[in-house]
């Protein structure tokens, strides 16, 4: 029986995808949901995983843009799987048993011919590729344990740790060459918002600083026993969070965004995190983060990350933001101006821990502070607004007790004023 795999929908509104790479060959025999290719949509890319078992057909070039249920494939499920092709569940553990027995040379000489095909024949996983671009490695450097013979992150890693010739690959070389690379369509699409943010919005951006002593201290004091107990590290990226939602209630208009001649004013918190994919910038979203604890939040910021980089993420998962955060400061960024994620109205921009020398009291101490900035629509946003709202920012996290308390001192919550 011929089976035709057709394209799903990825999400609402999405009409075609492109093929961004086959994870299998003309030919292959392939399993029930081992992952066959990777397809890009303008919101995310996605794996598309094989319907049924059999030998596969390719309906499809690398990079062709195809409708949402047009055929990309067609999987013979009457072909028999071939005799040397264990399941990918169960190659590993053929692996392991076949390790310990001594064979004659023939056998061994067979095993070495399968790795050298392995070793040529290796996809690797969206984050292995990210890894391997950002180190200039080649397929062939890799050997693949993964699923037929997959390239998975580790392997990259443990590849890196033993040590190959690197001569070849890293460097300029002082060649004139050049490399036409086509742009995904998720890359497109990326490009195609934020000229459009700049050309219909009027963007402006405010700054201030902000001491991270206190979250700072708070955090060596506790990350031990945060950690322990929830499972999870505690960074900055929960305070800032949660700081911004409690100025989101005090400054609604931030979270507000323009349909037409209205503007609509929501009375929740879906803070979009924006992380660094191997396929783009991606901002995942944290539904209702106003009624979130911290441990929560980063509980769910790490889920949406890792899916983001390894190439899982839903378009669900990335869509319905009301305000977006973006840390520029894992990079090393001192400052910028974040460009807004539309159809949101603002968006506030992390960015690197320095020691400065600040005024305390009168007294010039040395201090680890951070420059954040908020850029925002003025057709929505006013001035004072914007500068209340990153104001407010800065006291929840120079005084993290606050965000306890609704934003007030624990004083005035024991006095009701």
């Amino acid at each position: 029986m011929i089976l035709e795999m057709k394209v799903p929908s990825p999400g609402e509104s999405i009409t075609e995808v492109e093929i961004a790479q086959w994870l299998v060959k003309d030919g292959d025999y392939v399993y029930k949901d081992q992952p066959i290719a990777e397809v890009d949509s303008d919101k995310a890319t996605l794996e598309l995983p094989a319907e049924e078992s059999g030998r596969i057909t390719l309906k499809a070039e690398e990079g062709d843009v195809v409708k949402v249920g047009d055929v990309c494939c067609l999987i013979d499920t009457d072909a028999e799987p071939p005799a040397d092709a264990p399941q990918p569940e169960q190659k590993e553990e053929a692996k392991e048993e076949k390790l310990p027995e001594p064979g004659p040379a023939p056998v061994a000489q067979k095993q070495e011919e399968q790795q050298e095909k392995t070793y040529a024949t290796g996809h690797p996983s969206p984050a292995a590729k990210k890894m391997m671009d950002e180190n200039k490695i080649t397929v062939d450097k890799i050997q693949g344990t993964g699923p037929g013979g997959r390239i998975t992150k580790q392997d990259v890693i443990n590849a890196m740790a033993a040590g190959f010739d690197t001569s070849s690959i890293h460097g300029w070389g002082g060649t004139r060459n050049e490399e036409r690379k086509k742009m995904s369509m998720l890359r497109r699409k990326i490009a195609q918002r934020l000229v459009a943010v700049k050309n219909e919005t009027a963007m402006l951006t405010t700054f201030n600083e902000v001491d991270m002593k206190p979250v700072m201290d708070l955090r060596k004091k506790y990350k031990e026993k945060f950690k322990e107990k929830h499972g999870v590290s505690l960074g900055f990226m929960s305070f800032f969070t949660k700081a911004v939602t409690e100025a989101l209630s005090i400054y609604p208009a931030v979270n507000a965004m323009i349909d037409g001649n209205e503007m609509v004013f929501h009375d929740y918190a879906d803070i979009g995190i924006a992380v660094s994919s191997p396929k783009g910038l991606m901002v995942p979203v944290l539904r209702n983060a106003e009624v979130m604890s911290l441990a929560e939040i980063e509980a769910e910021i790490k889920r949406l990350a890792i899916r983001a980089r390894e190439g899982k993420i839903t378009v669900e998962e990335m869509t319905g933001g009301t305000f977006t955060i973006t840390n520029g400061g894992v990079f090393g960024s001192m400052l910028s101006t974040p460009i807004i994620n539309p159809p949101q109205s603002a968006i506030l921009g992390m960015h690197n821990i320095v020691e400065r020398p600040v005024a305390v009291n009168g007294k010039v101490e040395i201090r680890p502070i951070m420059y954040v900035a908020l850029s925002y629509d003025h057709r929505i946003i006013d001035g004072k607004e914007s500068v209340g709202f990153l104001k407010t920012v800065k006291e929840m996290i120079e005084n993290p007790l606050k965000l306890m308390f609704n934003g007030k001192e624990p004083e005035e919550v024991l006095l009701n004023l």
